[in-house]
């Protein structure tokens, strides 16, 4: 391997050419076309849970004459989806019809003093791997390998790292989306939001959503939720600086100033105390620091507020008393993507501190408490006991964080003279990290440090022209995985099986971690050759069993106990050094931060610039669909929204290709056209991310819009868990934008 790492654009070697695809799509089409006339029930069906997005639904994948596959649709059993799907989910065949898929192992090598992939079988490209990890344990020791993992692989995976002797687990979804949630919701109230999140929206009687896009970012369960909401009266308040759908639905929607979202918390929490609308009996009996807070807060007006946030302060009255009256069924929505500004931890704080006030823990319409299916472990060999772990490269740092943060272990990769080991291999399972962590030039330098870099994926994303082992998975649809056990009102199973056979010459993780694990003398830690055969061991502990979970697909058991919410007067310990729910953080204050959130100011984007927020589109996951030959079909490119306002300033006109350029002068790889609209405040523009990939062998979305991962350089760490906040960026036009040329 070449000492210098460089991106090498996949060739079509384990690819195929792009060419054969295009009848077979077009046939699929029509196919398709002529099969929605039958009765779909009459078809062989197999269980799945789906994996275009975290929320898991649990569905049925239904088959033809031909045995290809038709249909996804939800399960009735499933709480996630109660037996519907969403676009994504339904558009999941794409993954396995894709034919810009990877298909085989792919090892780096030099031809011609160019880098290049070469095709190898699995048993060199799972070789050669094991070799470079042992003689990266004999040099620096097993803890200098890390694991990134978005996906159900990750379990797999992980075994193995633990069994070699590192517990450096990472997922992006921790310190680049909902850390600082978990961190501020244990702070106060001793424990976590969860996921899928606890929140009874079903019942609530008024849910405030702020940076929270229901809808959009289309978290199935919850979505439904809010549509049986709004049916049976609930009002919805969304604090947004973009006119979102769910602002549609909203009786207020307040176009808040970016950067300015803890105030507006801060000032809301004044009128509820100061008028008397929290719930008195509740926070005396389960609360801490009450009086602490109300003297924190009281010169926090909505006056004070107004100056800050653009909200007027009979509006921040109004929605405060809106609050106060649904009390004790309100919810303010925690959110999922909260890093933004680097005091994220403490305006999460402020969130829970506002639903603690109005008592919505643990009461009905507020959060409930959710329980999980246990599934049993299978005795293997305990793990090794490694010497040195993540923290290790930021000693009394992030103390408060309770998951490996993805942008630390990439940071401690770069060699410096205060680190006796930096990361040496990573391995990195379904996550792009190239559009996932911001700072791109901090990840490439990483990258580049790195001796091994084995990415397992279905699809030849930017980061595989980094690696050095291209490992390609089979998709969701075509495997076993370990059973689902996802928290939710009642503890339930869903199982997962392939409906096909493996595409081409891919593999499921599990056989990859497994066979993986045999080269490198760790197999003991993988006692079973098939996975279905430890799924049929555990199932039969619970009472049930593989046949049965293949034809039920969902299995709900009763909860151990009637207590989805609090009783009545029930006496409660809270997870907390006071046992209560603490206003004031005691923990929080022993790390040396603020006991209570504080409202600092943000910089301002100067002349000419306008804040960068990004967002999500019901039809896509971030970036792992954008070449989904069944969700391109809805949306194929992302646009940049500009207030009417600006667009007139800069001349600017809809669909008007532009390019965007950052405060630090990087500038937007591909050109992204213009819309221009009122939804969007004047001193900011919006993108949908997960768009304009610059990975060729991606035939759909090669081009296509402008990444805002690539315009992101300028992140503030959140101090209290290591959060990336994102949203400190800005962004100018440039006007000679032209067409991308093929």
């Amino acid at each position: 391997m070449a000492k210098r790492r460089d991106f090498i654009k996949v060739s079509a070697l384990g690819l195929g050419g792009a060419t054969l695809g295009i009848p077979l799509i077009s046939s699929l089409a029509k196919t398709t076309l002529e099969e929605t006339r039958g009765d779909y029930q009459s078809m062989k069906r197999t269980p799945t849970y789906c994996e275009v997005c975290f929320w898991k639904c649990a569905g049925w994948v239904y088959k033809n004459d031909e045995g290809k596959i038709w249909k996804i649709t939800g399960n009735d059993e499933d709480q996630h989806c109660n037996g519907r799907f969403c676009p994504r989910g339904t558009g999941g065949v794409g993954m396995y019809n894709d034919e810009d898929r990877l298909k085989t192992p792919l090892i780096r090598s030099e031809k011609d003093g160019q880098q290049t992939f070469r095709e190898a079988s699995w048993d060199e490209a799972l070789s050669y791997i094991a070799k470079k990890l042992k003689v990266i344990a004999e040099e620096h020791g097993p803890e200098c390998t890390a694991l990134f993992t978005h996906g159900s692989g990750g379990k797999y995976f992980g075994n193995l790292l633990k069994a070699f002797g590192s517990t450096n687990i990472t997922a992006p979804s921790y310190a680049q989306c909902r850390g600082p949630r978990e961190v501020g919701f244990i702070a106060t109230f001793g424990e976590g939001v969860e996921s899928p999140e606890r929140t009874d929206i079903r019942d609530a009687r008024c849910l405030v959503l702020i940076g929270s896009h229901l809808g959009e970012n289309m978290h199935n369960g919850q979505v439904q939720e809010m549509s049986d909401a709004l049916d049976k009266g609930a009002n919805i308040i969304t604090v947004d600086p973009r006119y979102s759908t769910v602002a549609s639905k909203s009786k207020f929607w307040l176009p808040i100033k970016p950067a300015t979202d803890l105030a507006l918390l801060l000032a809301w929490i004044h009128v509820i105390i100061d008028e008397g609308l929290y719930d008195q009996d509740y926070v005396k009996k389960y609360t801490f620091g009450f009086e602490y807070l109300k003297e924190h807060v009281k010169n926090m007006t909505p006056e004070w507020a107004y100056g800050i946030t653009t909200i007027k302060p009979e509006i921040i009255r109004e929605t405060a008393r809106e609050m106060g009256h649904a009390s004790p069924s309100v919810i303010v929505h925690p959110g999922r993507h909260v890093t933004w500004y680097g005091d994220d931890t403490q305006r999460l704080r402020a969130v829970a501190i506002l639903n603690a006030l109005l008592g919505s823990w643990g009461r009905r319409g507020g959060f409930y408490r959710p329980e999980t299916a246990s599934v049993p472990s299978y005795p293997h060999p305990p793990y090794p006991e490694p010497k040195r772990n993540w923290r290790d490269a930021f000693p009394g740092q992030y103390q408060l964080a309770d998951l490996a943060l993805a942008s630390g272990i990439c940071d401690a990769t770069i060699p410096t003279v205060t680190r006796d080991c930096s990361f040496k291999a990573w391995i990195v399972n379904g996550t792009n990290l190239i559009e996932t962590l911001p700072n791109q030039k901090n990840t490439l330098e990483a990258i580049k440090s790195l001796e091994l870099l084995v990415v397992v994926d279905t699809m030849p994303m930017e980061i595989t022209g980094w690696a050095d082992v291209i490992l390609p998975e089979c998709t969701y649809l075509e495997r076993y995985d370990l059973v689902r056990t996802s928290p939710h009102r009642k503890p339930q199973i869903a199982l997962r099986m392939p409906a096909v056979e493996p595409k081409n010459n891919t593999k499921p993780a599990y056989w990859i971690a497994r066979e993986l694990s045999k080269k490198m003398g760790l197999a003991d830690h993988f006692p079973h050759e098939k996975l279905e055969d430890l799924l049929d061991w555990q199932l039969k502990q619970m009472g049930s069993s593989l046949e049965e979970m293949k034809k039920i697909g969902v299995k709900t058991f009763d909860r151990e106990y009637d207590d989805l919410f609090f009783l009545p007067d029930e006496d409660i310990e809270f997870f907390t050094n006071t046992g209560k729910i603490e206003l004031y953080s005691s923990a929080l204050e022993a790390e040396g931060f603020d006991p209570m959130p504080k409202y600092t100011p943000h910089e301002e984007p100067q002349e000419g610039y306008y804040r960068l927020i990004y967002g999500r589109a019901p039809m896509h996951t971030f970036s792992r669909t954008s070449n989904n030959p069944n969700l391109t079909d809805l949306m194929d490119e992302n646009k940049v929204w500009i207030n009417p306002k600006v667009a007139k300033e800069w001349g600017l006109e809809n669909d008007q290709l532009i390019h965007l350029l950052n405060q630090d002068g990087i500038r937007s790889k591909f050109p992204i056209k213009v819309r221009i609209t009122e939804r969007i405040r004047w001193d900011s523009v919006y993108m949908v991310h997960g768009f304009g990939h610059d990975q060729r062998k991606m035939s759909r979305c090669y081009g296509k819009g402008a990444s805002d991962t690539n315009l992101i350089s300028r992140v503030h760490i959140d101090p209290v868990m290591g959060g990336t906040g994102m949203r400190g960026n800005f962004v100018t036009f440039q006007l000679d934008a032209e067409e991308v040329k093929s």
